[in-house]
């Protein structure tokens, strides 16, 4: 299997925490050589002990001998109170930091000090009960821009109940049944949402969950039917009449978006659902988006899974083919 390292960190948001008492923690996604990916929450005083002992560690790359000859980051120290506005300014520094550690020489990057920094620990599955009086605000970074301005909050996490069961085939998936209600952290446009409940944390298919308060997600946007340019980037046989089957590298135009991760496409006359994990813009990093598809797959289409239960009487209604069909002419 190799050496444990870690391929990327990435810094989701923080949360405001009150017990014990009030205090800031900021959650890492981080995403482990095997493909595993794991949530983790620090403080920023713990992150600022790392620093100090990896600059001990490592005098030479801090700079200690000759100032020129310093690699490893600067990091603020934490100041005497941190309120909020010190926790939401920090995220675009330490989203920085991080990256710049990843792309540090391996024996910094891959120092066991620093992978048991992120590995999980009980604190990270230990999840806010009832009894507390109240719970964590949770603040998430923008998708397309870390600005400071940008972010809001708090952010209550939107509440989904499960439609069916669903059996996870990976570590950083998590098992649901008919019924669950479970907190969505963060909607993936591949279809996969990282998702939590009181006990426990990981990815699930958008397909086997529905809002609690409306008949199906409102959030779908609306069709673009002048299209999109994609690339396909694996090969995909259909498995329904609605679906296309395209071969690897294929250029196809995207005209709607949906949030379980099946996109409607167009290729020449033809419209159909494909997977969206399968596709990427021109010019971004094909890598990354293979290591997705082999951690987890395109996720199921809703209208394949069996027993499917809703509290809902009716269901949005999707565009049928031929709308698609007729409306791209």
């Amino acid at each position: 299997m190799g050496d444990t390292f870690i391929r990327h960190i990435a810094l989701l948001g923080f949360e405001k925490r009150f017990v014990p008492s009030q205090h800031y923690v900021y959650m890492f996604l981080v995403k482990w050589q095997d493909l595993s990916e794991k949530v983790v929450y620090r403080k920023f005083t713990e992150i600022y002990e790392l620093h100090k002992l990896l600059k001990e560690m490592f005098p030479i790359e801090a700079g200690d001998i000759n100032p020129q000859n310093r690699i490893i980051p600067h990091l603020p120290a934490p100041r005497w109170f941190d309120g909020q506005r010190a926790a939401e300014s920090r995220q675009g520094t330490l989203t920085e930091y991080c990256n710049a550690l990843m792309s540090l020489p391996v024996k910094i990057s891959r120092c066991p000090q620093l992978l048991d920094f992120f590995k999980v620990r009980p604190d990270d599955l230990k999840l806010p009960t009832d009894s507390q009086t109240k719970k964590p605000e949770t603040y998430l970074v923008p998708k397309d821009n870390n600005s400071v301005s940008d972010i809001t909050g708090p952010i209550i996490l939107q509440t989904y109940r499960a439609i069916a069961d669903f059996e996870k085939t990976s570590g950083s998936q998590m098992a649901l049944a008919t019924g669950d209600v479970v907190d969505v952290v963060e909607k993936s446009e591949s279809g996969w949402w990282f998702c939590q409940t009181k006990t426990k944390r990981g990815w699930v298919p958008a397909s086997y969950l529905e809002p609690l308060d409306s008949p199906d997600e409102s959030e779908d946007p609306e069709p673009n039917y002048e299209g999109e340019p994609y690339v396909t980037i694996k090969a995909y046989t259909a498995e329904m009449e609605d679906e296309v089957s395209l071969q690897e590298g294929e250029t196809i135009e995207v005209i709607h978006k949906l949030l379980d991760g099946w996109w409607v496409i167009r290729k020449d006359d033809i419209t159909g659902y494909f997977p969206s994990m399968y596709l990427q813009k021109s010019g971004q990093d094909v890598a990354q988006a293979q290591r997705q598809i082999k951690s987890r797959g395109a996720p199921p289409r809703r209208s394949s899974i069996r027993n499917a239960h809703s509290i809902h009487q009716r269901s949005r209604k999707r565009l049928s083919q031929d709308t698609y069909r007729r409306n791209s002419v």
